[in-house]
């Protein structure tokens, strides 16, 4: 069947090649054309202009006011004829936002379903992320066969802003071992241990973790071209701070992480990888 995707950044274009290399045909809007023109698929003028051809469509985008804008806003979706149409939100929202986005779709006829994932460029290739779902559980049925193509895992959480929460918290997990990571890596070396050696030892060691495993060399060789950007965690955990707020918790290693990644834009650093936090570490170093 064929299928609508929105959304061509780093991750965006990594699902997209996994879903045609498994032969699914899409149909694509993004708003710079000349991404969606590289993978060789037909492109539509707007985004509503793809609910005219399929009746499912994958966003992944930067931010809930993106995702907003392809709903909302000029040529979006709701421009077209939503009814009985799955929207299938791969985006990292905030959790206020995508309560919204659930109820704007919904009156249009359409299902939205919140499925962040986990995982960045690498795993999305391969077909290894790990996908969180929310929302009716009859779409979600629907459109299991086409997730199972790009995650090794599911989780159904069902209930609208859950799959949000839980990837938030996840990635509080991803910033504050990035932080971790980085400094454990430059105190190693401001103690005379070669790098290599350091980030060997804190793998077979404390430090083994999806995180390191997935970021070691780049850490190593020092290459921070993006996977999964600084900006984007540094997003991540302020929407973070926000849940802990409604919550009315504390947000200690987080808003700590937090901090630490927004130096990057200081930096003009913010659009480099995460693991790229690195290189606020050894601003500090005794070298």
């Amino acid at each position: 069947m064929k299928t609508g995707f929105i959304g061509l950044g780093h991750l965006g274009k990594a699902i997209a090649r996994r879903l045609i290399s498994e032969g699914t045909e899409l149909v694509v809007w993004n708003r710079t054309r000349e991404k969606a023109a590289e993978l060789g698929v037909k492109i539509t003028e707007s985004p509503s202009g793809i609910l005219s051809e399929t009746d499912r469509v994958i966003i992944n985008l930067f931010d809930s006011d993106a995702v907003n804008e392809i709903i909302t806003g000029k040529g979006g979706l709701l421009e077209g004829d939503c009814k009985g149409k799955i929207i299938i939100d791969t985006t990292t929202n905030h959790f206020d936002r995508v309560a919204i986005f659930h109820d704007i779709l919904k009156k249009h006829g359409a299902y939205y379903l919140e499925s962040p994932v986990l995982g960045s460029v690498v795993p999305a290739s391969l077909g290894k992320l790990i996908v969180l779902v929310s929302g009716e559980k009859a779409a979600y049925e629907n459109v299991k066969p086409l997730l199972e193509k790009i995650g090794t895992n599911i989780f159904y959480l069902e209930k609208r802003t859950l799959a949000t929460k839980m990837k938030l918290i996840n990635n509080l997990v991803l910033g504050v071992f990035m932080t971790a990571l980085t400094e454990a890596t430059v105190f190693g070396e401001d103690a005379g241990i070669d790098k290599e050696i350091v980030l060997d030892i804190l793998s077979a060691g404390a430090g083994n973790s999806a995180v390191l495993n997935a970021k070691k060399e780049k850490i190593l060789k020092e290459d921070f071209s993006t996977h999964f950007s600084s900006a984007l965690i540094y997003k991540d955990l302020h929407y973070m701070q926000d849940l802990a707020r409604s919550l009315k918790r504390p947000l200690f290693t987080g808003s700590f992480a937090k901090e630490l990644f927004g130096m990057t834009f200081a930096k003009k650093t913010d659009g480099l990888d995460l693991a790229g936090v690195y290189n606020i570490m050894k601003e500090y170093s005794s070298d």
